[in-house]
């Protein structure tokens, strides 16, 4: 039963795609999705992994440490196979643990932050992908640096030998009011194109990800340019 929820709900949301796709002229292999494990189990995670999942998302550092692990030990592989992403608030007294966990931290919102993760990448010898998280809400209890201040956030961790910005991250608010929703996904994009132009050709900077939809608004975000949405519940089911 687990499996057919999981295979339906990821199907569903695969044809989904391609139709906001096509209507919008865009390639729907373009779309990754990341199926968030915040609230679901390990069994439902595995599930999602056969059923194709090649990106999983975790909001906490301790909860996707003991989540991948019990993954790994239960025969299902990630390293290597599966890319990891860290969506939510990084501390930076976790980054350490963070860099052995995850392979993207979409959560970068604060210089000091980026100034943690280049020394623990530099203490490795590794480039480390990271996207700029933006408050395009404007919701002071969400993280993100401000709309005005992201284009010279990206310059200044441009300057950071061991790490490589892949594109920007932003949540909308949970309202009823879809113009709201879509105004912040907008917001995203108009930045992206600002530091795709101001930053091309440089070599710690490559545009590809807008990362912006979950389970309740994911269309909308892909019907303003969205090519990274993030998923939970609408694979996995309510917790």
């Amino acid at each position: 039963m687990e499996t057919f929820l999981v295979q339906n709900r990821l199907e569903g949301i695969r044809e989904n795609i391609k139709n906001i796709c096509a209507k919008a002229g865009r390639n729907p292999q373009e779309i990754i999705l990341i199926g968030v494990t915040k609230y679901t189990s390990v069994e439902r995670v595995q599930e999602a992994l056969r059923c194709g999942l090649q990106h999983v998302g975790e909001n906490r550092v301790q909860d996707a440490q003991e989540k991948f692990a019990a993954l790994e030990a239960g025969g299902t592989p990630l390293v290597g196979r599966v890319t990891r992403h860290m969506i939510g608030p990084l501390q930076s007294n976790k980054v350490k643990l963070a860099l052995k966990i995850f392979d993207v931290i979409q959560s970068v919102d604060r210089l000091s932050l980026a100034e943690a993760i280049e020394k623990y990448a530099a203490a490795e010898g590794r480039t480390v992908d990271i996207l700029i998280q933006v408050n395009c809400s404007k919701e002071p209890q969400k993280s993100g640096v401000a709309e005005h201040e992201a284009l010279s956030l990206v310059e200044q961790v441009a300057e950071f030998s061991h790490l490589r910005v892949l594109g920007l991250m932003t949540m909308a608010a949970f309202v009823d009011d879809k113009s709201l929703v879509r105004a912040s996904f907008r917001s995203l994009r108009e930045i992206g194109e600002q530091v795709r132009q101001k930053m091309a050709g440089h070599p710690r900077v490559d545009m590809k990800y807008l990362s912006m939809g979950m389970s309740h608004d994911y269309p909308i975000a892909l019907e303003e340019g969205a090519n990274m949405i993030r998923v939970g519940s609408a694979i996995f089911g309510e917790r």
